[in-house]
């Protein structure tokens, strides 16, 4: 084990310099990136009532499913906390305060903290939502913890994280696209510059996957095919409400998400094929007989997912969520 740990810390160590180089690229300069108050009524100016009275009643034409997935979608984003303490404990990022690793940490933890505030004051401006619950459902989704099955492996987490990434993308792109045919421009484009932030990351993460793959490649499929049996779980797969046990809320706002076509089965799919084809997976060379089988395995999987997405129904059980008002 203590060799294992060492060599990831050395593989770390050799792609931070990589990582170093792309950041300004990954990661914006902090004076000129969009901040939330960009977006939401100005509480200094005279107009400021009228613009709540026009955000409300934007917001009013958004469907119950709709508001359901832009919740959970905010409380995910509210939970950074669990996140940013997840990826310091991964072996090789906290070997000192001011490394590469724990730069690029803090920084990321900067921008995803900017999705969080804007979605949460659009929600509490809006009047739909009774914003106690959602509170507490997000500070139950702190403190429930974030067991997604990577541990302290660097691999597994940025494996878990590029894949993640993507998801969240889809999903706040689809409410972009939802809020716009719903009549609610604002939310759009507040969604719309949020999934551009989520595909920006995204892109970071695969990179140093790619790096790790080049230095170590049966080690990385491995460790891709032990995650994708596993299977990707979302960051709220604990999401629960008052009265609830962990995780039994997550289901309801799944359904949701999948009766719009927000993220379906579909869209896992398509992103683990993305993935497959930027790792390059198919002609990965200096595998062993145990990646060589780990390969065979992530490349049939897709084919094997399709099958069971095309069974599955569309879900028809509609679920009261305490969040929503009315």
């Amino acid at each position: 084990m203590r060799f294992f740990e060492e060599k990831r810390r050395e593989v770390m160590m050799h792609i931070e310099r990589f990582m170093l180089e792309k950041k300004d690229e990954y990661l914006k300069p902090i004076d000129t990136i969009w901040q939330p108050s960009d977006f939401l009524p100005d509480s200094s100016r005279d107009t400021f009532f009228s613009e709540i009275k026009e955000l409300q009643e934007s917001a009013q034409g958004l469907s119950y499913d709709l508001i359901a997935v832009l919740i959970g979608d905010t409380i995910t984003e509210e939970a950074l906390p669990t996140y940013e303490s997840w990826l310091t404990m991964v072996e090789g990022i906290s070997r000192n305060e001011e490394g590469g690793w724990m730069q690029w940490t803090r920084h990321w933890t900067g921008e995803e903290n900017r999705h969080g505030d804007l979605l949460n004051k659009y929600l509490y401006l809006s009047g739909r939502v009774n914003m106690r619950m959602m509170e507490v459902s997000t500070q139950y989704l702190i403190s429930d913890g974030f067991d997604i099955g990577t541990g302290h492996d660097p691999y597994r987490n940025f494996i878990y994280t590029s894949f993640q990434e993507l998801a969240t993308n889809v999903s706040h792109r689809r409410v972009a696209s939802q809020a716009k045919k719903d009549g609610d421009t604002l939310l759009s484009k507040m969604c719309g510059v949020i999934a551009s932030d989520e595909a920006r990351h995204a892109k970071a993460y695969k990179y140093f996957i790619e790096k790790i793959f080049e230095v170590d490649p049966n080690e990385a499929m491995l460790a891709f095919e032990d995650m994708m049996r596993k299977k990707i779980v979302m960051p709220a797969h604990f999401l629960r409400e008052v009265g609830l046990k962990i995780g039994q809320t997550f289901g309801h706002f799944t359904d949701a998400a999948q009766r719009l076509g927000i993220y379906t089965a579909v869209d896992y799919v398509d992103i683990l094929k993305e993935l497959i084809e930027d790792w390059h997976i198919e002609s990965m060379v200096d595998l062993n007989e145990t990646g060589e089988k780990a390969r065979d395995y992530i490349m049939n999987l897709p084919a094997r997912l399709l099958r069971v997405a095309d069974r599955m129904k569309n879900p028809g059980l509609e679920y009261k969520f305490s969040w929503i008002n009315g």
